[in-house]
């Protein structure tokens, strides 16, 4: 099987591309290489050519960098001559071939997709070679090779791909059999694809090879596959019926001591998870970057067109329905999101799974399955589902579900990890509202998975799900598991069975409260708890219309979002039955009696009694998680609507503090530090904030508001550290997004003394400042900015502003102009922030660039922005160092003149290469001569027209002269016009002043006609240098001419 030519206009030898295409920097560079080799061996005979090859190699390291990647790009080109060129690859060679195995790594990870057909059978056919001949690292290029074999793909290329890798494994197996990650990635990748190869007869010769292959090294290095871990399993079972696979299926299960005597048996295998480096080989390179590209830069609500991009790019047939499986294992196993990830709006794990799951197709052509998607056979030894599995699209479903909740049929919290189980739970937690049905079937699937996945290991099972649930509500990724399992959307008979199969979790009345976790345990922010469940998937009536995800006023969405949740949740009743026979006899009665009454003054009076008994002595502090329990749903209508009273005024302010909840801080800030009781209510405290997160933002509101609490802010930090979190940024973050997402007012309202009470949690990073501007309105900008100039308020600080400013680069339109605006109101001098102009480009940051403008224009420049402006590379489209320096050039003229001169001189001053290697040594922009004199030629062409001098002040002229008499024939032809402004110009010392004043009207009319007609052809400038150097009187004064002298010249 050869692969099938491509559509397109090639431009180049190696690469397909069209005609609007760029030319791309790898492909010119090998092109370059390959001119170098040709030129060394073009005419000569082999052995005068090696010798040529060997010569030049030994000069240096880039010289045979240079022949080895010439010689590799002839081979991939130019098939006819590729056994010489290969021979001479080995013959001249210094590095083993490290040159060449990187660069085809390169070329297998970013380039493979566009490679022409021809390079690409080149490529497999050297890869080939590299094997045959043993050398080191040919098995990571021939692993990363086969990375390239999309699962769910039967296309002629992708196929041909398939068996041409096989071959060079079966051809070469002694050598594969040396590399034991080699054997396993091997087997992983063609027991995966098996699945895909059935139907056609060509298909299932294919297969068959694919069999051999793997069940020969099963059966011969089985320990050495045994390192995949329980994901072994998972593929194995896929094709357990094929019959060289179902011997191979019942020795696994019933005589593991024939695969090899270390083997115990199936539990052994199932219980090791499976390593990253599996699950993610079975992504090509483009898939996982795609992939990695929506968990970590595409915002909630916003993911609809790289979804649907996705769907049709590689889940659009029925046989790529199999690939889900595969998406589900990466995303669960090897997409970790780092904290700062878990703590923004970037769309989760759970809501790509969720899209996977409810985009799940049966194609139409597939023959039909008898086998239900939640089948209840034992999934390890029924014959109908190994059978039904080689029909991928009519099991899609059931595979994905699998798949989703694999680690947790073995979970062990001390080998596996929370993030393995957590995308699971959270695809059920959030689909309860806007899509129940998803819920209901995940519940039944774990339910109904423990007796049928193998009933010899029922018991295992049944552990392994209990562990994973025990341990997510241990990790608080879910406080309580109640309102999940036991929710009225659930129908009555798959509640029961979940009472029957997990009693343990179906007691807790309290509201789940989502909190995110990374491997390291450190608990983050979870944003999306309510801002993500209306809109779980964006393929579903709950997705977000194209208007509402263009929209930057995040307060609309914010009423959209509550709306439904308020009415779904107002008139249920506190339920504390599960709780309140736990406590003691007093304890009881007083809860009983907050939920009796209603009123709320009455409330408050029992409420101080309970705090009375809870300082008492005697108080038995186990009862306080309890206790928690009861309060959080007892007083949960306290946390629903919005705290902050419409009029603000100091009635309103403290009639707002008058809740039952407010009593337990206004008892914490009357009591010492040092106060045993002190600690008793921090504990009250931390207990009631893990049942309800809103008591944070709370607590800062009544220190705030209250007047009992006039200067005890700093209770906070004794209550941050107090909870489970520990540490006052997290748990001082995670509060204040969640008033983000409940009351924006209120988070405008609490900014000032934020920032002011806790300057370095607050201004360090642009975390906090990211919250506010991107739910602010104009108004409430408007306020925020009147704060900090009153002095209330302040944002930023000179030591962290520059880096906030460049973090805020990737925000929305509206939130960067909000935070340029809340910086301009602030006294801080632009030379702080000015460095920020090297990070900007004019296509991506035009909203920090024209701020900038407005701001520079107010400036009188110095030295540093001078530099700083002329540093910006310099493109056509982009106007902002000659509009910025045409403003200075009319206002400050003569400042801008000397710090120019000053740059000039000094660049001047350095070696050419030197300037080279500084600005290529980085990746900011780095001022060099050329940079300042192509800013100077678009000044001088933007002010030709108009009667400015700025180009006759003695200072520019001087350091034009002086640039002129050192830079070499090239700058002189291209800035010809510029300097030509200086050829005339002689030092002040030789010509008196006044001299230069009296200009004859006549003169002056000629240059201001030169400026706008610049000199045409080199000899008219130099005839008319010539002739005025022959007349030694003065004509008409030198600084006043704009233009080239050769126009208008006397001597003409």
């Amino acid at each position: 099987m050869e692969p099938s030519p491509v559509k397109g206009k090639p431009q180049g030898r190696l690469l397909v591309s069209t005609t609007l295409d760029a030319k791309d920097e790898l492909e010119e560079r090998l092109e370059r290489c390959v001119g170098i080799v040709t030129s060394l061996i073009n005419g000569l005979s082999e052995r005068e050519a090696n010798d040529a090859l060997t010569a030049h190699v030994c000069k240096g390291a880039q010289q045979h960098e240079e022949v080895c990647l010439g010689l590799f790009t002839l081979l991939l080109t130019e098939p006819a001559q590729a056994q010489r060129c290969y021979r001479d690859l080995t013959l001249v060679n210094r590095d083993g071939m490290n040159v060449v195995l990187v660069k085809i790594n390169q070329i297998l990870m970013e380039k493979f997709l566009k490679l022409q057909d021809v390079c690409r059978s080149q490529l497999v056919w050297l890869v080939r070679e590299l094997v045959k001949s043993g050398v080191i690292g040919a098995d990571g290029v021939l692993m990363t090779l086969m990375k390239q074999i999309a699962g769910g793909d039967i296309s002629t290329k992708n196929l041909w791909l398939a068996e041409n890798v096989l071959d060079i494994l079966v051809e070469q197996r002694e050598w594969v059999t040396k590399s034991g990650m080699l054997i396993a990635m091997s087997v992983y990748t063609y027991l995966r694809l098996i699945v895909d190869h059935h139907g056609s007869p060509t298909l299932l010769a294919l297969r068959q090879k694919e069999v051999d292959f793997c069940i020969g090294l099963l059966r011969e290095k089985f320990m050495d596959c045994f390192i995949i871990g329980r994901d072994l399993v998972r593929l194995l079972q896929n094709v357990a019926r094929i019959p060289e696979m179902e011997l191979l299926w019942r020795d696994l299960l019933h005589n593991p001591q024939t695969l090899s005597p270390q083997f115990t048996g199936i539990l052994q295998l199932l219980s090791s998870r499976t390593s990253r480096k599996f699950l993610a080989c079975r992504l090509t390179p483009d898939m996982e970057t795609k992939l990695l590209f929506m968990t970590s830069r595409v915002r909630f609500g916003q993911q609809k067109r790289y979804q649907d991009w996705f769907q049709r790019q590689y889940l659009s047939t029925a046989d790529s329905q199999s690939l889900r499986c595969d998406l589900i294992r990466y995303i669960c196993g090897v997409v970790h999101p780092s904290n700062e990830v878990l703590s923004s709006d970037i769309l989760p794990r759970w809501a790509i799974i969720g899209w996977l799951l409810t985009t799940c197709t049966v194609s139409a052509e597939s023959p039909a399955c008898s086998m239900p998607a939640d089948c209840a056979c034992a999934w390890l030894t029924c014959p109908r589902f190994s059978l039904c599995l080689l029909n991928q699209s009519n099991v899609a479903a059931s595979n994905a579900k699998l798949a989703l909740f694999y680690d947790w049929l073995f979970f062990n919290p001390e080998k596996d990890s929370i993030m393995n189980i957590e995308p699971a739970i959270l695809v059920m937690h959030h689909s309860m509202k806007p899509h129940p049905a998803i819920t209901a079937t995940l519940l039944d699937f774990m339910c109904r998975i423990i007796p049928n996945f193998y009933p010899a290991l029922e018991v295992n099972v049944r552990q392994g799900i209990f562990n994973s649930l025990n341990f997510i509500m241990e990790k608080r990724v879910l406080a309580h598991l109640a309102p999940l399992f036991d929710n009225p959307k659930l129908d009555r008979e798959l509640r029961s069975m979940l009472r029957e199969r997990f009693p343990e979790f179906c007691s807790s009345p309290s509201p789940p409260v989502e909190v995110k976790m990374e491997e390291s345990v450190s608990l983050e922010m979870d944003n999306h708890v309510l801002d993500k469940e209306d809109g779980c998937y964006d393929n579903t009536e709950a997705t977000f219309s194209d208007d509402e995800e263009e929209l930057n006023n995040k307060g609309k969405k914010r009423e959209f979002r509550f709306h439904p949740i308020k009415e779904a949740i107002i008139d249920e009743p506190a339920d504390i039955t599960p709780f309140v026979d736990q406590l003691d006899e007093t304890l009881r009665e007083k809860v009983l009696q907050l939920q009796k009454d209603s009123d709320t003054e009455t409330h408050c009076e029992v409420m101080q009694e309970i705090v009375d008994l809870i300082l008492e002595e005697d108080f038995d502090s186990e009862q306080m998680s309890t206790l928690a329990s009861c309060l959080a749903e007892l007083f949960k209508g306290h946390f629903r609507g919005d705290v902050l009273p419409d009029e603000i005024t100091e009635e309103s302010l403290e009639e707002s503090v008058c809740k039952p909840v407010c009593l337990v801080f206004r008892n914490l800030c009357q009591m010492q530090e040092d106060n045993s009781g002190f600690s008793v209510l921090l504990d009250m405290l931390a207990e009631l904030y893990q049942k309800q997160p809103k008591i944070g933002y709370h607590l800062l509101y009544y220190l705030k508001a209250s007047k009992a609490a006039m200067g005890k802010m700093s209770l906070y930090e004794s209550f941050a550290q107090a909870t489970a979190l520990g540490d006052l940024h997290t748990c001082l973050m995670m509060d204040m997004k969640a008033c983000q997402e409940d009351d924006v007012r209120l988070l405008c309202y609490l900014t000032p003394s934020i920032y002011s009470e806790f300057p370095d949690e607050t201004l360090r990073s642009g975390e906090l400042l990211n919250m506010i501007v991107a739910v602010i309105d104009s108004t409430q900008l408007q306020e925020l900015m009147c704060h900090v100039m009153m002095g209330n308020l302040v944002m930023f600080r000179k030591d962290s502003v520059l880096n906030i400013l460049i973090q805020s680069l990737d925000w929305e339109t509206f939130e960067q102009y909000s935070t340029w605006q809340l910086f301009l109101a602030h006294s801080i001098p632009l030379e702080t922030i000015i460095p920020i102009l090297q990070h900007l480009k004019y296509k991506e940051h035009p909203e920090a660039l024209s701020c900038l403008l407005l701001q520079l224009r107010r400036e009188k420049p110095t030295e540093e922005m001078v530099k700083m402006v002329l540093s910006r590379p310099c493109h056509h489209e982009d106007q902002f160092t000659t509009s910025i320096l045409r403003h200075w050039a009319t206002k400050h003229d003569d400042v801008l003149g000397e710090h120019i001169k000053a740059l000039l001189i000094k660049n001047n001053s350095l070696p050419r290469k030197r300037q080279s290697l500084r600005s290529s040594s980085s990746k900011l922009a780095q001022l060099t001569l050329e940079q300042i004199l192509e800013h100077m030629d678009n000044l001088r062409l933007n002010l030709s027209n108009t009667k400015h001098n700025f180009f006759t002040q003695t200072p520019i002229l001087q350091a034009l002269q002086h640039v002129q008499a050192s830079c070499d024939e090239a700058h002189k032809m291209r800035f010809s016009d510029l300097f030509s402004l200086a050829d005339e110009f002689e030092d002040s010392s030789s010509k008196p002043p006044k001299s230069r004043r009296k200009a004859p009207v006549s003169s002056s009319l000629r240059s201001r006609k030169g400026a706008a007609q610049p000199a045409s052809n080199e000899e008219e400038s130099v005839s008319s240098s010539a002739s005025e150097e022959e007349d030694s009187k003065p004509k008409a004064p030198k600084r006043k001419r704009k233009g080239s002298s050769a126009v208008g010249s006397d001597s003409d």
